[in-house]
């Protein structure tokens, strides 16, 4: 797992990181409402069912979602009643076997892809997130071209050439308002003319009703099937963290839609709502692969569970590790 960061205002300077200390160095928001607060409760010598029930109301304040955080907190109570935990600490690594296990169910590598299409809302962070993509491949020396496929919001195509220009990548463009398929058609014409390692194409959030936005995004991944046949496209679901359970839903809607490969939870750094990460796994069995926090080139991550509900739960305290 990798964490790039510009260093001295060079691209090609990096340090590995670990997610360790994330939550507490980075997302503020999420240390003050979650993390501080399960800290005090496994600091208790004796729990109790009152016990419980704190820690059930931080989870649904976190947007770890009702249905999610019942099934955690039965789990917990039985585990209570067979007398298996006792203490806080005990408490604490219940939970996190728990939070674990909720992950897990959709848990997997992200593919070794050179095709990304992204998919998500306007205002979720999907411009920004291609550029952090774009970077992270160009600072490992492979060639990327991103195209600009939401013609619909008249700032994306210039937004994105910034981010290209700032990243390192080359830039496909059509002109305002044309068809996004048609866009997609030249990118991949490019890809293959260049031989470029990596296309990754930035799609529109919103049409006139949600039917033509998913008809749209579903002729998209027909011209790059047609056009690319071998290659393998991965698709990422940009959801902004501070809608809490809306992002839920909208998850939902376009994973009904078009088969999402992973979730790229955005703005995490704005809210201490980071436990939409498990209501999105639990309910829809789709992976979360990144995580987004800024407008850095360098802010994004690869998520890792373990480390992720390490951080949150408080372990990270005193156990700063660098890969």
């Amino acid at each position: 797992m990798s964490h790039f960061i510009r260093e001295n205002n060079s691209p090609k300077k990096f340090k590995g990181l670990s997610m360790f200390g994330f939550i507490k160095n980075t997302l503020q928001k999420i240390y003050s409402a979650v993390t501080s607060h399960f800290v005090s409760i496994f600091a208790q010598k004796k729990i109790s069912p009152e016990t419980l029930t704190e820690i059930e109301k931080i989870l649904i304040t976190a947007d770890t979602g009702i249905t999610t955080t019942k099934v955690i907190i039965s789990s917990l109570e039985k585990q209570y009643a067979a007398g298996t935990i006792v203490d806080g600490k005990q408490l604490q690594l219940a939970l996190e076997k728990e939070l674990l296990a909720t992950l897990a169910q959709a848990q997997t590598a992200p593919k070794n892809s050179s095709i990304f299409l992204l998919i998500g809302i306007n205002g979720s962070g999907k411009t920004t997130f291609a550029g952090k993509l774009a970077y992270s491949f160009v600072s490992k020396g492979k060639t990327c071209i991103l195209a600009a496929a939401d013609t619909f919001r008249a700032a994306a195509p210039e937004q994105l050439k910034s981010w290209a220009t700032a990243s390192g990548a080359d830039i496909f463009m059509g002109s305002a308002h044309q068809d996004p398929a048609a866009i997609a058609f030249g990118a991949t014409e490019k890809f293959k003319q260049s031989q470029a390692d990596v296309l990754i194409i930035d799609t529109a959030g919103r049409l006139q009703t949600k039917e033509n936005l998913m008809r749209e995004i579903e002729k998209i991944k027909r011209v790059i099937q047609k056009q690319l046949p071998n290659a393998t496209i991965h698709t990422l679901l940009t959801v902004d963290a501070m809608l809490g359970q809306n992002s839920f839903q909208q998850a939902k809607i376009f994973h009904e839609a078009v088969k999402i490969d992973g979730i790229v939870l955005t703005k995490i750094d704005g809210t201490g709502k980071g436990g939409i990460i498990f209501s999105i796994t639990q309910n829809l069995n789709i992976p979360v692969e990144y995580i987004s926090y800024g407008e850095k080139m360098g802010d994004m991550k690869l998520f890792n569970s373990q480390e992720y509900v390490t951080s949150l739960l408080g372990s990270f305290t005193d156990k700063q590790t660098h890969e």
